[in-house]
């Protein structure tokens, strides 16, 4: 069985990840397919419009596949994740600025490399079904993908509380959120992908009106408590108690200090320049680094490894968030490579 389902039908490009054992986990060469064909595809006219969706009934896309990652570092070879990485960051900005519409189908869970494949596309579809997140830094990474582009345009303070939580929303709270667009039960999904094909039009696109939000209903709260400047103001806003705090901590707690500390810096800076290039290149700092640094590959042991949930932190100094942050000169991205 393929990993990635790639053809034409009718106006329409088709890709289905097709990993469901794995949660359609995202490999390297499942990137490298969808570039391929995103290049072709945008000069064939007779292709209109793209559709992506995952296989199995559990996920669209639960992130990226970071087994050899771990392996590769342990090996010491930092090379490995970093010539990943630059692949995928490609083709999350050729998504995020492809000349023809993009839909997703954002079943299950999107979360990680999924968002970057489902969330920078033009018209995003989500259902009753659908949980969306940027867990990184439980795993001692930060948002990447391009997915601190999408957190720092989210309303208010939000994206902070997101990207360092790594919280899951539904549907209501990803349209909220800035994540999705399009509310759709499940059982009108395979229509609609007919019409589509059938028509090349996303005028075909008929959403109902979104569920409620949880994450708006806090906004107030969460926008008092993370507009903070540093992870200590945040944990002291939130000392106060309440909803948020009671759900916010123990995510918090968990998470790695320094990933979640580097995480509201890219967001901060992201906000003052709200560009898919700029999201990429801040997130490539950290991405770049964190193999070596070591709480990356510690994440990866606790979580899919050993599987004990029990990672073992680094701790951080301000001097560590600036060596994770600083431009990476003749390492940095260089999207002039790119066609």
């Amino acid at each position: 069985m393929t990993d990635i389902l790639i053809r034409k039908d009718g106006r329409a490009g088709l890709i289905t990840l097709n990993r469901p054992q794995a949660l359609n986990a995202l490999t390297w060469d499942m990137c490298l397919a969808i570039e391929t064909a995103l290049d072709d595809w945008s000069r064939d006219p007779q292709v209109a419009l793209i559709l992506i969706d995952g296989a199995g009934e559990r996920a669209f896309c639960a992130g990226g596949d970071i087994a050899d990652m771990y392996a590769s570092g342990q090996r010491g070879d930092f090379s490995y994740g970093q010539r990943f990485w630059r692949d995928e960051y490609r083709l999350n900005r050729k998504i995020h600025d492809y000349p023809k519409p993009i839909v997703t189908f954002l079943h299950g869970f999107t979360m990680g490399g999924g968002v970057g494949i489902g969330c920078h596309a033009s018209h995003r579809i989500v259902c009753e079904g659908s949980k969306i997140a940027m867990p990184e830094c439980s795993i001692g990474l930060v948002p990447d993908v391009g997915g601190s582009l999408l957190l720092a345009r989210a309303p208010g303070y939000l994206g902070t509380y997101l990207g360092l939580t790594g919280d899951r929303m539904d549907a209501g709270d990803a349209i909220h959120a800035g994540f999705a667009d399009h509310y759709i039960p499940a059982q009108y999904w395979e229509a609609l992908k007919s019409i589509l094909t059938t028509t090349g039009n996303v005028a075909a696109i008929k959403a109902g009106p979104a569920p409620d939000s949880r994450l708006k209903d806090w906004q107030g709260v969460i926008d008092a408590a993370f507009c903070a400047p540093d992870l200590a103001m945040i944990r002291a806003q939130l000392a106060t108690g309440g909803a948020l705090a009671d759900h916010a901590l123990p995510l918090l707690d968990y998470n790695a200090p320094l990933a979640m500390a580097v995480a509201a810096r890219i967001i901060a800076a992201v906000r003052q320049d709200p560009q898919i290039k700029t999201a990429l290149d801040h997130e490539f700092r950290y991405t770049f680094r964190c193999a070596a640094q070591g709480d990356f590959i510690e994440g990866i042991r606790a979580a899919i490894i050993d599987r004990d949930r029990s990672p073992r932190w680094q701790p951080y100094s301000d001097d560590d968030i600036t060596a994770m942050t600083a431009p990476l000169g003749k390492d940095a991205l260089i999207w002039e490579d790119a066609t």
